[in-house]
């Protein structure tokens, strides 16, 4: 687990998602009576600056809605959510974009084909109207920065491998310089040894860039290595809340012991040192 401590009780609120609610109405068969569904029900979670915080849960448990729904992506059914003490409702696409950015699952339907590494990259600063010698430069600094080399600046996503590909979408998440991070399972489509090089890549991006992060995800491993405090969904409601070594080694509840016993076992000497190529 990190070495630091969870984040102080008084540093500021990053993420506040305050009694979040998301129903979806699915009609059963041709003819069938519209069944409620609560994805998300009455969920509130704080993320502070520059704490790390995971949302574990099984399949369905509401963890991906909750983060679309703090990225904007998803309205709720009811519920705020605030970003840097803004209420997103009323926050131009542009602004949240700059404060908050996604680093999705899967590295190979993330990525555009048809564009190069390097224009990739630049997008979000193509949108925001910035030069294009200023956008190739900063590319090429992002490339450095998630320890890729240069020359695949030039590259289409085909000639990529996954690790190489989801250091790309890490490199275009972080060109705004964005304040907070939403992993949403981002090592779950890699093989085991490229994980371990994409979590020590984001513990090493928290460090360097005081990140702020909120986590997606099924994986102790990831829990393990990244976060600081974790919270606990069972079919869209948060049932467990509290400090990583708490949750993982004692946790209260039988859910949450069910999840860790179910988890594979991983190996700490691998994730300890596993080394980016």
């Amino acid at each position: 687990m990190p070495d630091t401590a969870p984040a102080e009780t008084t540093a500021d609120p990053m993420i506040e998602a305050e009694r979040i609610t998301k129903i979806y109405h699915i009609k059963e068969g041709l003819f069938g009576a519209k069944k409620e569904i609560r994805a998300v029900d009455d969920v509130s979670l704080t993320v502070r600056r520059g704490e790390t915080v995971a949302l574990v849960g099984e399949s369905g448990s509401g963890k991906s809605t909750l983060a679309r729904i703090i990225l904007g992506l998803t309205e709720a059914t009811s519920g705020s959510v605030r970003l840097q003490g803004q209420d997103i409702a009323g926050m131009p696409d542009t602004a949240r974009a700059r404060l908050v950015q996604p680093i999705f699952q899967d590295p190979y339907s993330s990525l555009n084909p048809r564009r190069t590494v390097a224009e990739i990259i630049a997008r979000p600063l193509h949108l925001r109207g910035v030069a294009a010698s200023e956008r190739m430069k900063r590319a090429q600094e992002m490339m450095e920065v998630v320890r890729l080399p240069v020359r695949l600046l030039h590259s289409y996503p085909l000639h990529l491998s996954g690790g190489q590909r989801q250091r790309v979408a890490i490199a275009r998440a972080m060109v705004n310089r964005p304040e907070v991070l939403i992993c949403d399972e981002p090592t779950s489509a890699l093989d085991v040894s490229v994980q371990a090089q994409i979590l020590n890549l984001l513990a090493d991006l928290q460090a360097e860039f005081g990140l702020t992060t909120l986590i997606i995800t099924h994986d102790m491993a990831v829990v393990h290595q990244l976060a600081q405090r974790v919270a606990v969904l069972l079919q869209g409601k948060l049932v467990e809340e509290g400090p990583a070594a708490q949750v993982l080694i004692a946790p209260r509840e039988e859910y949450t012991r069910a999840l860790l016993q179910a988890a594979p076992r991983f190996d700490m000497a691998l994730m300890d040192g596993a080394a980016a190529p």
